[in-house]
């Protein structure tokens, strides 16, 4: 079982600085590009405005929707958890890498190297806490949080997909239609990953039980996993989920988790999310 910190759902900062003096670097959302295999991808960064470079900052990846997609290296940072940056800056001590995946493609296959070598780049520009690198995305992007989880699950201290998918839906394809189950063999790959799920019950562009199964499937193999369902919400459960950096106590550790510890020292079923 990894010795893992998970803090506040995906951020992972207990222990992040509080009070630091401002550098001289840039801060907020910067412009970047990535090179892979001959091709020039644009992404951005946020930095947050108080970052220390002499101290290791836990790293979000954050993976964009479907009506993201693009070439402007902008637009994934206004839907998500780019929004909410932007609203609740003070929150959201971490860097936080954000990717975007041209039109047509999904987060597999390339353009996840992409997104993988946005958050290679990053982490050799910034100091960084590798054993707080934490993944999340939303529809499209939960997809790729599963397929990227699935794939470097030991690079990631934590996974948030939010409404997310792995079975093949319509002429979105999963990643994983040649398992016999796919939904049992993601959670092969992430049965000592922390996760937390989040689906909103009415959506009816993604099924909720895409999340209900995986669900099923990473408690099959005893993982540390948490799921929320939001009743009544459609497709878009990623405003309320990334609200939950509000709850009042935030560290986790995934041992305790593991043991069923009652609050915020497990999964924290005794800290409401906050309107």
């Amino acid at each position: 079982m990894k010795r893992i910190i998970w803090c506040a759902f995906l951020i992972g900062i207990a222990g992040a600085p509080l009070q630091l003096q401002a550098q001289d670097r840039d801060t907020g959302f910067l412009n970047r590009t990535v090179t892979v295999d001959g091709a020039t991808h644009r992404y951005q960064v946020y930095v947050p405005r108080d970052y220390d470079p002499d101290v290791a900052w836990p790293v979000i990846l954050f993976l964009h929707g479907a009506g993201e997609r693009g070439d402007d290296g902008i637009i994934q940072t206004e839907v998500g958890l780019g929004r909410a940056l932007r609203r609740w800056p003070e929150r959201y001590p971490a860097i936080v890498v954000l990717p975007q995946a041209p039109t047509e493609t999904l987060w597999q296959g390339e353009i996840a190297d992409v997104a993988m070598a946005a958050l290679d780049q990053t982490v050799a520009e910034y100091r960084t806490d590798a054993t707080r690198t934490y993944l999340t995305g939303l529809s499209m992007g939960g997809n790729g949080s599963w397929y990227l989880g699935y794939h470097h699950a030991d690079r990631f201290a934590a996974v948030a997909p939010i409404c997310g998918f792995v079975s093949t839906l319509g002429s979105f394809d999963g990643g994983f239609s040649s398992a016999a189950d796919p939904h049992a063999e993601v959670a092969s790959h992430l049965a000592e990953t922390p996760v937390w799920i989040f689906h909103g019950e009415s959506d009816t562009v993604v099924s909720v039980e895409e999340s209900r199964k995986m669900h099923a499937a990473l408690q099959a193999v005893d993982a540390p996993v948490r799921y929320t369902e939001l009743p009544g919400t459609g497709h878009n459960s990623w405003d309320a989920a990334y609200r939950v950096a509000r709850l009042r106590r935030v560290a986790l550790r995934a041992g305790e988790a593991m043991t069923g510890s009652a609050g915020c020292g497990g999964w924290p079923t005794r800290c409401p999310l906050e309107s």
